[in-house]
């Protein structure tokens, strides 16, 4: 599939694979992320990128010696982290899906995934301390308690391994 490079002055590249035309919001957006010091090589914009919060969901932003989880438009970012380990890539290698596998079987993810709700859960006595909580997840015996403990409410998320 070609892409085309967007006719943009950042230090970085922005390349694009998109199926639609890019808005004006958009185009901001990846000239803001294309100017991030850390960008390694260029941004690639994937077929269905669209509006997400500080960078473009379906956004692909290779970094040097930087790691932003939430640089998925926050899309996905509340399910990530970055764990430093003493593992090399030596002695993972052959490793990784199964590794990949565990950790998806262990974390409930997908709206299915999670409709017992934890006793933990309920009976978390800080649940109160949140009153101003946007009004899709007030309803505390729904959404929000489901989800907690969970990656939320995609399909499989993406899980990123870094080596050193």
């Amino acid at each position: 599939m070609p892409y085309e490079e967007l006719e943009i002055s950042t230090p970085s590249p922005v390349l694009s694979w998109a199926n639609h035309p890019l808005g004006s919001e958009e185009i901001k957006m990846a000239k803001n992320v294309a100017s991030l010091p850390f960008v390694f090589k260029h941004v690639a914009l994937m077929p269905d990128v669209h509006l997400g919060k500080g960078a473009l969901v379906g956004s692909v932003i290779a970094t040097k010696e930087a790691i932003i989880p939430a640089a998925v438009g926050v899309d996905v970012g509340c399910g990530m982290g970055a764990i430093k380990t003493p593992f090399k890539g030596e002695q993972l290698e052959g490793k990784l899906k199964k590794i990949r596998q565990d950790i998806e079987a262990a974390i409930p993810t997908g709206f299915n995934e999670n409709k017992d709700v934890e006793k933990s859960v309920t009976n978390w006595q800080r649940w109160r301390d949140f009153p101003d909580l946007h009004s899709g997840v007030q309803d505390l015996q729904g959404k929000a308690m489901r989800q907690m403990g969970s990656l939320g409410g995609g399909e499989r998320l993406p899980l990123t391994v870094v080596i050193q």
